[in-house]
């Protein structure tokens, strides 16, 4: 099968950029697809009929089009977040070539003389400025895709907000064209309210002397959520994700999630991770709102309701945590068998209830308890001893792949 549809990755320097394959491309296209800023590059010797993309996106008109020579235009690397992504989950790679262009983090890491490959690149393109939260860290650079030309501001402060006013920030408008500019400042002295929409934004991280240190490793302090008390603590939520084993793209159930404390920490162990925070008391829905953006994982889903009514219809999962409710009919047992097979459940108790919930399921489905003991010094007159927190039990089963 020889392609129909040519990806073309266009620069801010237009038709006279491309190469000779991309000319031919367009040359010969009956159509072109593109955004009103990439047709607006193209010459009049180009006679393919130009098209808008639908508002909203779709990639319907250009599907239907299969078999005729068409193209699309796109900014830069089509496959670096762009449309050529998204063509290439429709289409077998045979269908399709992509001529790409350099990328705009690719022009801007050159212009600051930055190696691309210790950089990590973001998109706030239709997507919430909290995402940052989870990638700013001391002596981090950034290089951040903008939504338009209110984001290097709004960046700026988000910035100052977390401690990080001292970060140099450089705003790149139009790169690679005629018109291409550097703005550069902290995030503290910002005074740019609106730069081109064209814009890339690279950050050099720095926080001041007083900014809370927060690792991207599991076991975030207490302090880092707003919580009423229903938060498992530091120590133990650090065993408990460490049983639970965060991977790429999978899905956690975090049931009764309190502060969502469990599923945040999920979240952030890595970009693709999903979760879904059960929660039915209105008070801790809010705190779960709060912390998932000042915690950098806005796509945390809130489900609104209690166990196991709540449960019915959701995807289901790679991992379940139950932190509250292991003592009402049907919730252990639901969650087991929406468990995807090779999946893990990890279940916390306090009470001697609970704990006995745990060990009768545990006769019946297998797995392992753990009990868990933490003491913290503290002060007894003019000495010290060990206070104990309650200890925890912890129950972990591994669903079996044939089941």
């Amino acid at each position: 099968m020889s392609p129909w549809l040519t990806v073309v990755g266009i620069g801010e320097d237009g038709f006279s950029g491309l190469g000779k394959p991309a000319r031919r491309a367009l040359l010969g296209a009956t159509k072109v697809f593109g955004g009103q800023r990439q047709l607006d590059l193209l010459p009049r010797c180009i006679s393919g009929e130009r098209l808008l993309w639908p508002s909203p996106f779709s990639l319907a008109p250009l599907l239907a089009l299969r078999g005729e020579p068409v193209c699309v235009l796109a900014s830069g690397d089509p496959m670096f977040f762009g449309v050529g992504a998204s063509l290439a989950r429709q289409l077998v790679p045979e269908e399709m070539r992509v001529l790409s262009m350099p990328s705009s983090c690719s022009l801007a890491a050159a212009r600051l003389g930055w190696p691309l490959q210790e950089v990590t690149i973001l998109s706030v393109v239709a997507r919430p400025l909290a995402t940052l939260n989870a990638h700013v860290y001391s002596g981090v650079r950034l290089l951040v895709l903008s939504n338009d030309g209110s984001s290097p501001a709004a960046i700026a402060r988000l910035l100052r907000e977390r401690g990080f006013g001292p970060s140099r920030l450089h705003v790149f408008e139009h790169l690679g064209g005629a018109g291409e500019d550097h703005l550069q400042g902290t995030a503290e002295q910002w005074s740019h309210t609106r730069v081109a929409d064209l814009n890339l934004l690279a950050i050099e991280c720095l926080a001041s002397a007083d900014a809370p240190r927060l690792s991207p490793l599991a076991g975030l302090p207490d302090t880092a959520f707003k919580h009423d008390g229903q938060l498992t603590k530091r120590d133990v939520r650090a065993i408990t994700l460490a049983r639970l084993a965060p991977q790429p793209g999978q899905l956690l159930w975090d049931v009764g999630a309190g502060s969502g404390s469990i599923s945040i920490e999920w979240m952030r162990a890595h970009p693709s991770c999903r979760a879904l925070a059960i929660e039915s008391d209105e008070g801790r829905q809010l705190l779960i709102e709060h912390n998932r953006d000042a915690l950098g994982v806005p796509g945390l889903q809130l489900i609104r309701g209690r166990a196991p009514q709540a449960l019915a219809g959701l995807e289901r999962p790679d991992a379940i945590f139950i932190g509250g409710g292991v003592t009402r009919a049907g919730v252990l047992q639901g969650c087991w068998e929406q468990l995807r097979p090779g999946g893990r459940l990890i279940a916390n108790a306090v009470t001697l209830q609970s704990e006995l919930a745990l060990v009768n399921w545990r006769e019946q489905n297998g797995g392992e308890l753990t009990r868990i003991h933490i003491a913290q010094a503290q002060p007894l007159g003019e000495f010290d001893t060990w206070r104990q927190a309650l200890p925890i039990t912890l129950l972990e089963a591994i669903k079996p792949a044939d089941a």
